[in-house]
């Protein structure tokens, strides 16, 4: 694109977002309308959106409620420059999430998230998990960069922190009930009470039963991709005397569901295709020449079906194959304890253990039809616990400080059995593999304001952390490694206030994704040889601004950072028995430019209007790695999920009627093409998508009604997509057009 052209975009979308400025409920002040503040916690206090020198975008409880959100995905509209979807790799869910271009979509947990997501406090230290589904949402934060000072490793490319209602200590509560299309139907609900003046109690359960699934299986002739979600949590908050409370927080989730159904989409210059005949149409469909039929049928072995594992590959016939049509079961429990303590007026003392344990099964056909060619069975077992002990400073004078220390340890175990037909004709290779890795992290951090005058402020601060990962391989290749790694990482930033109603920050933060293990090996040198840590340097300046009267606000940033050491997974051809691996390199360094604006405007008492607008520049100045075969030059590859433009505009407007109040909703959403894969293959690019949700609502009493509609536009992009080592490709595509109906009633208060 030439330069004039992109000048001439970002014009108008600065002009979109002055004239159009998530979804902001009314405040009536003596002097007019205003916009409600927005108080984050974005560097562990709490502190006005409009105060913190960091890129963040943010929605209060009531902008959360009004979108219908199912999940934490539904929310990714809030903020530019951010991606998220479900790989459908796994049950449960499995994020990709990038933000800047900085992310992983990989469903093995060997290897570390490159966006975190927290989740009242608690750091979830694997993709699945991630996409929290809640009634009970109070906030949800976008932080963008590196935030490796505050919330630590693994936050390269940003974090997204989310909290959940604290118990009230009254007697209330909320009930929703839903039903939508593909048979889809959902109930949950929270109750607060006191037990005593001072332990307040929240429960909490819900269901989502989605049964018909979004695809047609033309196979089995059946309908397949059905979900059924269940959870319930329990809440107690002791306010054990003014300046200590002490809160419990435990979360299960069941989920059973088909295995995600996936779509082959191999092209004639892979082996799938050309030797077996399975060829998509054209670049733009699978084979079933639709994005929402699937023809694949699951077969496994009968020849072994215990662990432990056998020393070696089993060869047995296809004759040996049986159908399989088990659920793919996901299975987590959260335990959060936090203890707050007032010491003094000025300083506080927080410290959080968590604990986040996760099962899961689900048996696969990667080729996603007949004949099946490669298959596994993936039993896992994840499970974390962690200890953050912060103290807070804030005398109300010019020092302002943060500091703490922090544990980890986390355990993941996979008994992997994966069986191929394509290699040997008329022959299934059986192969085991179990792979357990151990993580241990600890860390120290600060982060301190200090204020020159009420103009000038600075920020500094610093994390030191050291990791240290054993891996175990046992089955059909034997391995034992471990290592370690320590860093520190810096941050510096400078704020200027211009008035009461504007500011201006610059900001250099350093961020760090710790090293690891292949889980997928082929041999004991992949097994047994870490791949490094990778680094990004992030460079920002921004502003941040209200004007008339509080009516209008307009925030907006210009990022560089530089990518080192960039941790690449690829997947090459293999001499082992599965014909291909997936290995993690040090391949690349890459620069990412790029330019966010956010904007709110209370355009009237009724009508409230906001825009974002993302630009991303994003390059590989070297992508080159060492194949087995020879090396391999990928620098003019594209960055996957990096599209150049992201934008959203929504607006609510809401009336007084008959009796009530009634509003009507909409959200619309650009995401310019992108790559979902690394190789940049032609049939896993989704074009320019177009993304439309909307709502008609009506509130009386305690009860609200609503009609909503998700995706109006029916964009059937990719949501992932691999290319198996040129063998072929598959791909999963995001949800259709669908609409719902609901009722929520709220009680007590």
């Amino acid at each position: 694109m030439k330069i004039g052209s992109r000048q001439t975009v970002l014009s108008v979308a600065v002009l979109a977002a002055l004239a159009a400025l998530p979804i902001a409920p009314v405040a009536l002040a003596q002097e007019g309308l205003m916009l409600e503040e927005v108080v984050v916690s974005a560097r562990k206090r709490t502190e006005d959106l409009q105060d913190v020198g960091l890129s963040v975008s943010a929605l209060t409880e009531t902008e959360i409620n009004r979108t219908f959100a199912r999940d934490i995905r539904d929310l990714a509209f809030i903020s530019p420059n951010l991606i998220f979807d479900d790989t459908s790799q796994g049950p449960g869910g499995n994020a990709a999430l990038y933000i800047r271009g900085v992310g992983v979509a990989d469903v093995e947990k060997n290897f570390d998230p490159a966006v975190g997501v927290e989740i009242d406090g608690l750091f979830i230290g694997a993709n699945s998990g991630a996409i929290l589904r809640s009634i009970d949402l109070a906030s949800v934060e976008v932080l963008r960069g590196p935030q490796g000072t505050l919330f630590g490793r693994n936050t390269v490319g940003g974090t997204i922190r989310v909290e959940r209602t604290r118990p009230t200590g009254e007697l209330g509560g909320k009930v929703r009930v839903g039903y939508g299309d593909y048979d889809n139907y959902w109930y949950d609900g929270i109750l607060n009470f006191g037990v005593t003046d001072n332990l307040a109690v929240k429960l909490s359960a819900a269901r989502n039963n989605l049964r018909d699934g979004y695809y047609e299986n033309v196979a089995l002739g059946r309908d397949e991709g059905k979900i059924d979600y269940q959870s319930y949590g329990f809440n107690a908050l002791w306010n054990a005397t003014d300046n200590f409370e002490l809160e419990y927080t435990y979360t299960n989730e069941e989920t059973d569901q088909d295995t995600p159904p996936l779509l082959n989409v191999g092209q004639p210059d892979q082996l799938f295709c050309s030797g077996f005949n399975l060829c998509a149409p054209s670049v733009n469909l699978p084979t079933t020449g639709d994005r929402y039929k699937t023809s694949r049928v699951i077969y496994e072995p009968t020849t072994w079906t215990e662990f432990p594992l056998p020393d070696g590959i089993v060869v047995s016939s296809p004759d040996d194959l049986a159908l399989n049509t088990d659920d793919a079961t996901f299975d987590a429990e959260t335990h959060i304890i936090e203890a707050r303590w007032d010491i003094t007026e000025n300083l506080r003392m927080n410290y959080i253990y968590g604990r986040f344990e996760t099962e899961e099964t689900i048996v696969s056909n990667w080729t996603a039809e007949e004949p099946m060619l490669f298959g596994t069975d993936r039993p896992a077992e994840y499970e974390q616990q962690s200890h953050e002990l912060r103290f807070t400073y804030d005398a109300g004078g010019a020092l302002k400080l943060v500091a703490g220390v922090y544990d980890w340890q986390s355990e993941y175990d996979i008994r992997l059995r994966s069986w191929i037909t394509f290699v040997v004709p008329g022959v299934v290779l059986d192969i085991p593999q179990y792979t357990h890795q151990e993580t241990d992290s600890r860390a120290a951090f600060f982060e301190a304001d200090y204020a020159f005058n009420d103009s000038w402020t600075l920020t500094v601060g610093g994390r030191y952390t050291k990791d240290e990962k054993l891996t175990r391989q046992r089955g059909n290749l034997p391995a034992d490694a471990d290592t370690d790694w320590s860093e520190f990482t810096p941050k510096v930033g400078l704020r200027f206030r211009l008035n009461d109603d504007a500011m201006l920050y610059a900001t250099y933060s350093e961020g760090y994704r710790s090293g690891g293990y292949n889980g997928r090996v082929d041999s004991f040198e992949s097994a047994t040889i870490p791949y490094n840590p990778e680094f990004l340097e992030n460079y920002e300046v921004g502003f941040k601004s209200e004007f008339g009267g509080g009516r209008f606000r307009l925030n907006g940033a210009y990022f560089y950072m530089d990518y080192k050491d960039k941790q690449e997974e690829i997947g090459l051809k293999s001499d082992g028995a599965t014909g291909q691996r997936i290995s993690v390199f040090n391949a690349a360094t890459a620069t990412m430019k790029g330019i966010e604006l956010q904007g709110q405007a209370l355009v009237s008492e009724g009508l409230t209007l906001a825009a974002n607008f993302g630009y991303l520049d994003s390059e590989y100045d070297e992508f080159t790695f060492d194949s087995g075969f020879g090396i391999v030059d990928n620098s003019g590859l594209e960055f996957r999920r990096a599209p150049e433009y992201t934008g959203s505009i929504s607006g609510t407007y809401e009336w007084d009627m008959a009796g009530g109040q009634a509003w009507v909703r909409g959200a619309f959403r650009f995401i310019d093409d992108l790559f979902v894969e690394q190789t940049n293959r032609a049939e896993l690019k989704n074009g320019k998508q177009n993304y439309l949700d909307a709502s008609i609502n009506y509130q009386r009493g305690g009860a609200t009604f609503s009609l909503f509609g998700r995706n109006l536009t029916d964009e059937d992009a990719l949501a992932h997509g691999l290319n198996v080592s040129g063998l072929w490709s598959y791909a999963t595509p995001v949800a259709p057009r669908t609409w719902g109906v609901e009722v929520v009633y709220d009680f007590g208060n």
